[in-house]
């Protein structure tokens, strides 16, 4: 130190006006590298936080895509996303129906915990529906207890949206979005609603939002379609400046069958209809080619959407995910024709059925630079898988009591440490009442649980060599039913509102 201050002290006036200068210089390097450092840290933080945007259809089939194999309906944008990004070719919905999917899509459990486990009306008060002025009953709504996706999402101040059909709750029970974490709610709250897709009103929050032009007839003036996606592009805009999550239920291509005449064009002379006894919801004169265009004209409006998401230079900080809520319909009802379009890949079974046709749907998701382009995964996973794998990417505390597993080290292209699922599980309180388990390449089915002395017969498919479910080797496999059938069991939790009488303990 002493021979520090001894050479300092012989420094020149030129030295030391040299060593202020290198002094400021160092100054102005350190003052540059800090505001770059605080930048990129800046990017980081913002990066653990991206926008999360997913997208579901109501009813649509595994194969009514593009890029599954549909050789009809046009969707170039969803294709666009799984060329961009990755296809899952094992992903199942959460049920066979509406609702009850959507519950185990939001809370991350699976049919045996999760509290919906089939489309039902309430018993609530009087007074709730003298209210809200319900039109509709709304359906059986989860308890404050659940914990959603949007829920977990405020420990990071997301702004969050639903916009579409809702099905969990009507408003001023315990399953109202906005009591569920959703800052905006728009579209249908009631399913029964959502059968009309030119109806007299939406709900924004609690409040109807008449439509103009429509008395809920076959055609009308404002598509809630078009609707849905203008308050989409709407939330965006607003929420720009902070990470937002937008749950997008559409209610296409739920019947009934209605599509703007502009949509309708595209089809009306290259589908062939033929003659059909229809059964239930509106008749269209062109069902073939109008349920082809309700998928298109939804295609069209993701296309918007992701074009506002690269016009606002959001793009690259938001994972965008598309899925379905069950399989597509069955028996022409409402003129919807599943066969003609293959819509469910030539599985077994469609909606209502625990069979692959009726819960394997597709899924793709993109994330640019984050998720591989034009990837494509077997990974056996299912919409109870959301909640944690939004929690993995947004750096959000998933609640403990969930089934679901991350599916991020997939995305993100490290399958090498994706934790697999040792089993899914299906439970459906309908369709005479079933349950389903997938296990590795095995599926295992049973039928007839709301008959209280009911024979249950356990069927079991090999999916990799018989994907179809045509061939039932349960009696070549007896260890392998045994399993599935302890899995049974085990992961049935009574209900108090969606009882199965063959196998309720109470």
């Amino acid at each position: 130190m002493q021979s520090m201050i001894e050479n300092e002290s012989s420094f020149t006036h030129t030295q030391v006006n040299s060593c202020q200068v290198l002094f400021i210089m160092c100054l102005t390097v350190v003052a540059f590298l800090s505001q770059t450092l605080s930048s990129h840290f800046l990017f980081a933080e913002q990066s653990s936080q991206p926008n999360i945007v997913l997208i579901m259809a109501d009813d649509l089939g595994y194969q009514e895509l593009g890029c599954y194999g549909q050789k009809w309906i046009k969707t170039p944008h969803i294709d666009k996303l799984a060329a961009e990004g990755m296809k899952f070719t094992n992903f199942y919905a959460g049920n066979a129906v509406c609702a009850p999917s959507r519950c185990c899509l939001l809370t991350g459990k699976h049919p045996g915990h999760a509290w919906v486990r089939n489309n039902g009306d309430p018993k609530l008060p009087e007074e709730l529906r003298a209210k809200y002025g319900w039109e509709f009953p709304g359906q059986n709504p989860i308890p404050a207890a659940e914990v959603t996706i949007a829920e977990m999402l405020k420990q990071k101040e997301y702004a969050t949206a639903a916009i579409g059909k809702w099905g969990l709750g009507h408003f001023g029970t315990s399953g109202d979005p906005n009591k569920q974490g959703f800052d905006l709610f728009y579209g249908f709250n009631c399913q029964r609603h959502a059968h009309n897709h030119y109806p007299k009103f939406l709900w924004r929050n609690d409040v109807k939002e008449i439509q103009p032009g429509n008395d809920r007839t076959l055609n009308g003036e404002t598509y809630s379609q078009d609707q849905f996606t203008k308050v989409a592009l709407e939330f965006i805009r607003e929420n720009q400046k902070r990470p937002f999550f937008l749950y997008l239920p559409f209610a296409i291509p739920h019947l009934s069958i209605q599509v703007t005449e502009e949509s309708l064009a595209e089809y009306k002379d290259v589908i062939p209809e033929e003659d059909y006894v229809h059964k239930g919801y509106l008749k269209h004169p062109y069902p073939r080619a109008g349920y082809a265009a309700m998928i298109t004209h939804m295609d069209r409006d993701i296309g918007k959407i992701m074009t506002l998401l690269e016009e606002l230079e959001l793009d690259e900080n938001t994972v965008v995910m598309f899925t379905s809520d069950n399989g597509p319909t069955y028996d022409r009802l409402g003129g919807s024709d599943s066969d003609f379009f293959g819509s469910a890949n030539g599985f077994s079974g469609l909606k209502g059925s625990l069979y692959e046709g009726g819960i394997r749907v597709p899924l793709v998701a993109r994330w640019p630079g984050k998720i591989p382009a034009g990837t494509t995964t077997d990974l056996i996973s299912a919409s109870w898988d959301f909640l944690p794998t939004i929690a993995d990417l947004t750096g959000t505390k998933p609640p403990k009591t969930i089934d679901g597993i991350s599916m991020t080290p997939t995305l993100l292209g490290d399958a090498d440490h994706q934790i697999e699922h040792e089993f899914l599980y299906w439970e459906f309180a309908a369709y005479s009442g079933q349950q389903a388990v997938r296990m590795g390449p095995w599926k295992g089915i049973r039928q007839n649980l709301l008959k209280k002395n009911a024979e249950l017969k356990t069927e079991l498919y090999n999916l990799e060599s018989d994907p179809s479910e045509s061939r039932d080797v349960a009696a070549e496999h007896p260890e392998v039913v045994k399993r599935i059938e302890q899995l049974f069991y085990e992961q049935h939790t009574n209900s108090e509102v969606f009882r199965f009488p063959a196998i309720d303990t109470k």
